[in-house]
């Protein structure tokens, strides 16, 4: 049975936290997709199209790593990829009472589906993209917090943003 695995996200934009759950899931499992979330109530920095193409520069090399957009219910559409579990990762305690309640929601509305907590590694713990996009508007150095290969087009895009 090949082991497929769920990495949601809005990755608006992805960030170093972000390639570290990513990369460790790549090992663990067989499959991994890496789910971009379409939110039509949110106005993101980056189209769901930029932010596959930066994901896609960002895990270049990562051969069972697949990159897509999704909306809806995220236990449907585990069941229609054929996944059967969700990588999610943890930056702090506080980040783990609202990621339970998402796990406990999606097991009921798909009792195959688990969801499996990653704690990030303690050098991406503060990481996150709202404060890469607060770093870069205010034309700070996002170096150590954004892939490089993608590091130019994300300050691009955030510091015309001011």
């Amino acid at each position: 049975m090949k082991r497929t695995v769920i990495c949601p996200g809005s990755f608006d934009p992805v960030t170093l936290g972000h390639i570290d759950i990513i990369s460790r899931a790549a090992k663990m499992f067989d499959k991994v997709i890496v789910a971009v979330l379409v939110n039509s109530s949110k106005k993101p920095s980056f189209t769901t199209e930029e932010r596959i193409e930066l994901l896609r520069k960002a895990l270049a090399g990562f051969d069972n790593i697949q990159i897509e957009s999704f909306d809806g219910l995220l236990a449907e559409y585990a069941r229609k990829t054929g996944a059967n579990a969700v990588v999610r990762g943890l930056r702090a305690v506080s980040d783990f009472e609202y990621e339970f309640q998402m796990s406990l929601t999606n097991k009921k509305l798909n009792p195959d589906l688990e969801t499996i907590f990653l704690t990030s590694r303690a050098e991406y713990m503060f990481l996150s993209s709202s404060i890469v996009k607060q770093i870069a508007t205010l034309n700070g150095d996002i170096t150590n917090f954004v892939p490089e290969c993608i590091h130019d087009e994300i300050k691009k895009r955030l510091a015309s943003n001011v």
